[in-house]
Parts: C-alpha cells; structure tokens; sequence
C-alpha cells in the first residue's frame, strides 16, 4: 500500500509543532485508541508518535519513511553508526537550541583547547567528541542520560556538554557556558534513495506543501500606493520581493497600487523607508499558503 509514515515525537517540545506543521499542510488525522498510530484521512500519510531518542532508528530500520526530530538526536546516533546515512531533506526552524560546554564558575578551563584530557559528561557523547575532534581536542566523554549539570559538583566531570536554552539550570548549578559547539532545530529526516517511484511522488507532493507553509511563514503580502516614478525604488526597498503587481488609481493616475510578496522580513526601519520614497496606505498581512 502506498502510503507515507512519518514519525514524530509523542510528547515534549517538537511534539505540537511538528502535528501543527503537517495539520498546516492540510493533513487530517484519526486517531487510534492507544494515540501511538494516527491514520491520515485526507492524504496518504500516518503518523506513528514515538520518543524522540528512537526517531533515528526508526528511519534507519525502515520502520517509517520520515522522521521529524531535532538536529542533535539525529546527529548524535548518525555519529555512532557512521555507516549508516540518514537525508535531511528540510530544515523546520523550530525546535531552536544549541549544544554547549559548560564548566564550573571557578574552574581554570577557559577555552575549548583547555579540554584535552578531560572528561566532559553529556547525553550526546558521540556528537561531542565529534565535534571536539574538528577542533582537535580529545576528551573522556561519561555518558549520563539525564541530569547532566550536577556531574562536576559531584566530582564526575570537568566540564559538561548539553542542551542551553535560556541558561537559567546551568546558573543554578554554579556553571558558565564555555562555548557553542552546535546550534539545532528541527529538521525533516528520511531515505529518499529507498523510496519506492510511487512513494518518492507522494512525497515530493508533500515538500511542495511543506514548502509552501515554510515559506508562507516566512513571507508578507504588502499594499500601498505609490507615485508611478517611485515603483522602481520602492521596489527595491521591499525585502526579498518578487516583480509587484500595479494597479492603477482612478482617483489618481500619478499613482498606482502596489501589491508584492515579501519573502524576507519586513521589519519597521522597511515600512519607514517605504513611506519616505512615497508609499501611502501601507498595508502588511501575513500569508497563510503559497505554493510555486
């Protein structure tokens, strides 16, 4: 049967973001008694919601045909197992983190060099020592699966690698974050090689949906009124905007409306820029589809 199956994380911080996305590229799903396996309704895709730590492995067995996971779980079991390849094929851009090294406030390890020789506790060893190793450090890494930022105060490790967000537990913990060794997101994971021809077509239907929400997201469609010898500049001062539309104005034929979509931010300094070169009537609105 020619049917998709995408897994995603059962519950935690990409959970509802990952439903949400699919749900946007107008996926309906029924769910089971247990909740673990939802049937697509609407569009040949299921989704089966597991830990977030088995989505990799998923991939990998050929259990589903793609995951949505963070970059670090991905990378961290890739890194393992080096001979085993999984494609990521759209970065999501939620889901934002960053792995770091923290060490004590009082410690003398002021720099990522000064690590060598040391050991460094962490839920990602392999994705660690991979990332040291770029920069020509080798480190002990002790592998904990959960409370990572107590491990120097117990004597256990010089320095830790984990996830930050606001920095708020490294803090509590008499740490400091050393350095960035990786910043993550959410990304979309599959195996496109090992694809059958009917499934590789439902699943470039997919991507040109998920395109469309990533870049709807991203996008504004703007409205004004311009003097017709200010389009060329105010067209320029639009952010990653395509060829306009023009309207002419019968109360007014030295001027026209403008409509553009604008794929880029559009921030005040833009709008402010705009009506200085002549704008009128400024109008943003946020887009909810587009497909190219």
């Amino acid at each position: 049967m020619n049917r998709i199956r995408i897994a995603i994380q059962r519950s935690g911080r990409l959970s509802e973001r990952s439903l949400d996305l699919l749900q946007r590229c107008g996926l309906r799903f029924a769910r089971s008694k247990d909740k673990l396996y939802w049937y697509g309704q609407d569009f040949p895709v299921d989704l089966l919601l597991v830990r977030d730590d088995d989505i990799p492995r998923i991939l990998l067995d050929g259990v589903c045909d793609l995951g949505i996971v963070g970059q670090n779980i991905a990378l961290e079991v890739l890194r393992e197992d080096d001979d085993r390849e999984l494609q990521e094929l759209r970065e999501l851009g939620f889901g934002r983190c960053r792995l770091s090294i923290a060490v004590p406030e009082q410690s003398e390890i002021k720099s990522i060099a000064d690590l060598e020789g040391c050991r460094i506790a962490t839920s990602y060893p392999a994705l660690t020592n991979s990332l040291l190793g770029e920069q020509g450090v080798k480190a002990e890494m002790v592998k904990l699966s959960g409370s990572v930022e107590i491990a120097p105060g117990l004597g256990t490790a010089d320095a830790i690698s984990d996830l930050v967000s606001t920095g708020t537990t490294l803090r509590a913990n008499h740490l400091t974050e050393l350095d960035v060794l990786f910043e993550s997101t959410a990304a979309l994971y599959g195996q496109m090689n090992r694809l059958p021809d009917e499934k590789r077509l439902l699943l470039e239907r997919l991507l040109a949906r998920l395109d469309g929400v990533l870049q709807a997201a991203e996008s504004k469609y703007v409205m004004l009124h311009a003097p017709r010898d200010a389009v060329e500049e105010i067209t320029r001062l639009l952010p990653g905007a395509e060829h306009p539309s023009l309207m002419n104005l019968e109360s007014d034929p030295d001027r026209v409306a403008l409509h553009a979509v604008c794929r880029e931010a559009l921030f005040w300094e833009h709008l402010e820029s705009l009506k200085n070169a002549g704008a009128s009537a400024i109008l943003v609105m946020p887009v909810e589809k587009m497909l190219g």
